[in-house]
């Protein structure tokens, strides 16, 4: 799967979690739901809110761009964000991207979905960008991997011509 195929798939995701639900801010609740994906607030308060769908939607995101799982024992930092966090804070975004992509993106792009996806999960959900915040960036990821490709196609092009 493309690095273009994945950011879609983000967009179509963030999407879907972009529209309120009922109105409602808030939904107090026992706590569940899948180890890893739940917002650390949401333990102490019991509430879900647009930025718990956040810290979840953060999660999928580093799924999507690493293809790592979210709980991984055997790694230095278990959960997959302390992981990535690690990973970026010695510059590693080689060993971040998923080796399937083999290197075929747009550096930038994933920096800043990265980055993004970084701040999603964030402990602090006063410190999340809304989902809508999050689409408009995806977009923006999408923009720049497709310039990257027109480019390398019209590059193949004017090569195949001479």
């Amino acid at each position: 799967m493309s690095w273009e195929d994945r950011l879609n798939i983000a967009i179509d995701a963030a999407l879907a979690r972009s529209f309120p639900v009922g109105g409602e801010s808030h939904v107090s609740t026992l706590v569940a739901g899948t180890p890893g994906y739940l917002d650390h607030e949401y333990y102490q308060t019991n509430r879900l809110s647009e930025k718990s769908d956040v810290y979840s939607f953060g999660v999928v995101l580093l799924e999507i761009i690493t293809n790592k799982p979210v709980i991984d024992q055997t790694r230095e930092k278990p959960h997959i964000a302390e992981w990535v966090k690690f990973m970026l804070t010695r510059g590693d975004i080689n060993n971040v991207m998923d080796p399937k992509l083999q290197g075929v993106y747009d550096s930038g792009s994933a920096w800043k979905a990265l980055e993004l996806a970084m701040t999603c999960v964030y402990p602090s959900s006063l410190e999340r960008p809304n989902m809508s915040h999050v689409v408009h960036e995806l977009k923006e990821c999408l923009i720049s991997e497709n310039k990257r490709t027109r480019l390398k196609r019209h590059q193949r092009i004017k090569f195949s011509r001479h």
